[in-house]
């Protein structure tokens, strides 16, 4: 282990297949590496089993045990599940400890509120350093409903030395629960492919869903909607392909095989790695974002930085971003199946390359290595309060 003060970075999201199932997993991965270029970091990440791995150089990864099925998945009204929930509590607590106990520690950043800012609170006041939180809409808009639970996301958030959100509706709601100043820092990946092949100009075009098969997520709005369009609206469709897995799978698949029985040309895939996800952008002419919840998914801005205009619901920060001049896409009136069919439909009748340069507009927002420059200047802050 490097002897150098180290930047632990607490989280629930990091690769561990390398599959495409991770969400955010690959964002933090890349945001690990760009951090290392100034610093040993030492992640705390979920894993299939207890261990240390050498992920890169000055990349140390400490892995926690979890379940095969995500945790927002569990019930903890069940028994089985309850324990499943109480391991994972115990393992991550554990790993984070190790983590910061394996060299000098200059600072614990938690990904995201819970529960990986509590582990990091109580192992930055054991070691007398400071500890930060970076929030997600699933920290402050499900878990922060819950009065029990937001009392204690009160408590992680008050007692940080900084805080941010990866959304700008977000923050503002993050800053009502902490009762305290809350920056906006943007969760991007590194892109480094460009589209080569112009946007089509012309229909029939081809629309892209990529993402996990959840409620939240809105794939059952989009099913519902695809499935309301006329015969002259699939006459402007070349194909529509739904990319990702999740606990929706049997509604999902039901729904479009429902679709592919009447002749319609909608595609089922499961997730995609990296590579595969941005080969599948760079072969399609909208992203599809159904979301019902939502503050500024990855998925978004990969989409810019490939030049790939969007097609979503009015939720989270959409309006704001969409609202910009010249528009990255076009924006449903409401989050229900009938806005999304309104959505489609002006998709289909404007040329995506109209929205061309919106996006590049866009990309140059979303941005991981001034990310990480933004922590790393606030890292070397020595304030901090429990």
């Amino acid at each position: 282990m490097n002897e150098l003060p180290a930047l632990v970075l607490v989280t629930s999201s990091f690769p561990i297949t390398g599959d495409g199932s991770e969400a955010a997993g690959a964002f933090v991965a890349d945001l690990a590496e760009e951090l290392a270029q100034h610093m040993p970091i030492r992640v705390v990440a979920p894993g299939g089993v207890e261990a240390v791995e050498s992920w890169s150089e000055n990349v140390d990864v400490f892995r926690y045990r979890t379940p095969d099925q995500p945790l927002s998945t569990l019930r903890p009204w069940q028994p089985s599940d309850a324990l499943k929930i109480a391991r994972v509590m115990v393992g991550g607590a554990r790993a984070t400890e190790q983590a910061a106990s394996a060299g000098p520690v200059a600072h614990i950043l938690a990904l995201w509120a819970l529960p990986c800012g509590e582990w990091a609170r109580r192992s930055a006041r054991k070691h007398a350093c400071g500890y930060s939180v970076w929030t997600l809409g699933s920290d402050i808009w499900s878990l922060g409903r819950i009065p029990v639970v937001r009392g204690l996301l009160r408590r992680i958030l008050a007692g940080a030395t900084h805080c941010w959100s990866d959304g700008l509706k977000l923050m503002e709601d993050t800053r009502a629960i902490a009762g305290r100043e809350v920056a906006f820092l943007p969760s991007t990946r590194r892109i480094d492919r460009v589209r080569l092949e112009p946007m089509r100009s012309l229909p029939p075009y081809r629309f892209l869903f990529l993402g996990r098969w959840h409620p939240n997520k809105g794939v059952d709005l989009l099913l519902e909607a695809l499935a309301q369009l006329s015969a002259s609206d699939w006459g402007g469709i070349e194909r529509v392909v739904v990319a990702g897995g999740g606990p929706l799978d049997v509604e999902v698949r039901a729904a479009v095989r429902k679709l592919q029985d009447d002749a319609k040309p909608v595609e089922l895939t499961g997730y995609l790695t990296r590579d595969q996800a941005q080969d599948a952008m760079l072969a399609s002419d909208y992203l599809l974002i159904p979301s019902r919840i939502e503050s500024i998914p990855v998925v978004f801005s990969d989409a810019m930085k490939l030049g790939l205009p969007v097609v979503v619901t009015p939720v989270g920060d959409f309006p704001g971003l969409l609202a910009q001049t010249p528009a990255c896409g076009v924006l449903a009136p409401k989050a229900t199946a009938d806005g999304i069919v309104h959505a489609l439909r002006e998709a289909i009748q404007a040329s995506p390359i109209q929205h061309a340069s919106g996006c590049v507009a866009m990309a140059a927002r979303f941005d991981v290595k001034a990310s990480a420059t933004c922590i790393l200047a606030k890292a070397s802050s020595r304030t901090h309060v429990y």
